[in-house]
Order: structure tokens, then sequence, then C-alpha cells
């Protein structure tokens, strides 16, 4: 069952929620599509990203239509300038709020953001890159990441379930974890040059969990593969620590629905981004 869900009601911004996760732990947690906002072509309409050339103004304006719709404060919104790494920050109540109006602000060079701060809205962009969430209702941390295929060789996910532990005293084993609507195997085709860096880490993979090489991609010949990041990312969390059975796996393919997602790969870098977002409710 799919796990990220639409939700009708009186806002314009469409987004998707993790429904499993709000319904039973003190969260809120989704990711945005692509309708609803007041962005221009080709980025239309609700790009919530501020590096993609579109009017900073009009990024802003769909920022705060996501936050209204979440019934959030739009001070809440934290999030940092990605760069396809595994760096993890922890985020304090004095990065409250950090990069929601301008990049500048933003927390620099972090791929995964990790609080146990209630009442501060963890935010990450994406056009095909997997959404990684994590939290752990023991301790109340709560935890978000950015796995394009060089932050899962890298293994920010392992990375971020290790800081939550390192930091606020989080088990793997009491953690819950999701993967969130990203491109996938059907749409996500790549050259020997990906392949050669990412070869390595399915290897362990496959021997560690004894699975064949169709579960992390196809060989499609000429040096051509088709890989499915999403299942890398759930071996990857499983490695580190996580219940199988604690894992929400999304169906969506950000690739096969460009009337809902912006898609990097199918409309050629000319397109904005959409956000996951995760937030402790204040009690």
């Amino acid at each position: 069952m799919e796990p990220f869900k639409p939700r009708s009601g009186r806002h314009e911004a469409a987004l998707l929620h993790l429904d499993v996760w709000e319904e039973n732990e003190s969260v809120t947690a989704g990711f945005s599509t692509r309708n609803g906002g007041v962005s221009a072509s080709p980025r239309n309409t609700l790009n919530t990203a501020l590096h993609v050339g579109d009017i900073a103004a009009d990024v802003i304006a769909n920022r705060r239509r996501v936050a209204e719709a979440l019934g959030w404060d739009f001070a809440a919104w934290t999030c940092a300038e990605q760069v396809h790494g595994n760096r993890v920050h922890a985020v304090t109540a004095a990065d409250r709020g950090r990069g929601r109006l301008d990049r500048e602000s933003a927390i620099p060079d972090a791929d995964a953001l990790i609080t146990n701060e209630p009442g501060v809205l963890l935010v990450m962009y994406f056009a095909d890159c997997v959404p990684l969430y994590f939290y752990d209702p023991a301790t109340g941390a709560a935890g978000l990441a950015h796995a394009g295929w060089k932050g899962t060789v890298a293994d920010v996910a392992g990375e971020t379930i290790r800081a939550m532990g390192e930091t606020y005293g989080a088990r793997p084993e009491t953690m819950r974890a999701a993967v969130g609507p990203s491109i996938g195997a059907c749409c996500y085709e790549v050259d020997e040059a990906v392949m050669g860096r990412v070869r390595p880490l399915t290897g362990r993979l496959r021997e560690e969990f004894g699975a064949p090489e169709e579960t992390f991609y196809k060989d499609g010949g000429n040096g051509r593969a088709r890989l499915d990041l999403k299942e890398i990312n759930r071996h990857l969390m499983i490695k580190a620590g996580i219940l199988p059975s604690r894992i929400e796996m999304t169906t969506w393919c950000t690739g096969c629905r460009t009337d809902l997602f912006f898609s990097h790969r199918m409309e050629k870098g000319a397109t904005g981004r959409m956000m996951s977002w995760l937030g402790k409710l204040k009690g």
C-alpha cells in the first residue's frame, strides 16, 4: 500500500502525507507535488527551491502556501544547501528558520538534517533524487536525508542513522524510516561512469543480503543499466540496523508522473523542485 497519500482540503498546495506516521507519531511528514503554487513554466507551479532560476518572491510564496497547508508557522521552515554528499547537520533551536527566505542563511553543505527540537520543520529539495525519512519514537529524534546516486554511494542513509544515535541516543531497532517519491528503475538509466561507482556498493549489499543483482539494477547492455536507488537505500537502512518491517516504501516514480512531480531527468534539467518535510509537533 502506498504510504504517501494525497489529502483533500481547502488549501491549494497539493501535498502527499506520510499518513501512517502522522496517525501514529507526534510528527508531520510528507512530500510536495508540483501543483498548487504560483511559479511560471517550466517550474510550474509549486516550485519550492531557490536555486533553479525561479523568481524568489514566487518561491517564498510557494513555501508559505505549504507551511499554511501544514498548519505550521513559516518561521519554523529550516533547510540546507544540498551538495550530493553525506554530511549530517544536527539542527538546534538556534537553527530554526535558516534558509527559508534566502540561500545565504541556509545550513551549508549538508545532505541530511537531524533534530530533537519540537517546532522545527526540516525541509529538503528534490527532482528525482531519493528523500529519506527517519524518526525514533523512543527519543523523539527526527531526520531527513537527500540521496542521489552520489549520496547513496556515500551511504548518507547510514550516516544519518548513526548520527541520530550519537547525537540523541536513538537506537536503529526502535527507529522508523521511509523512502519517498523519487525516480524509479523504470526511468533511471545510467552509464558505466555511474555504474563503476555504484557496483562496489551493490556488490557488498548482494553479498551481505544474498540478493540477486536485479534487486539493485538491471543491466541494459552497452554499458547502460537501470538503477533502483530506492531499493539500494532501503537495504542501506537495514544494514544500519533498522528493521525491514519499520521501513515504508513509496511506489511513486517522479519520472513516470511528470504531471504530478518535477523530474530533472525527464525534463532535461529545466524544472522546479519538490520538498520533503518532517517536523516534531509541540507537546
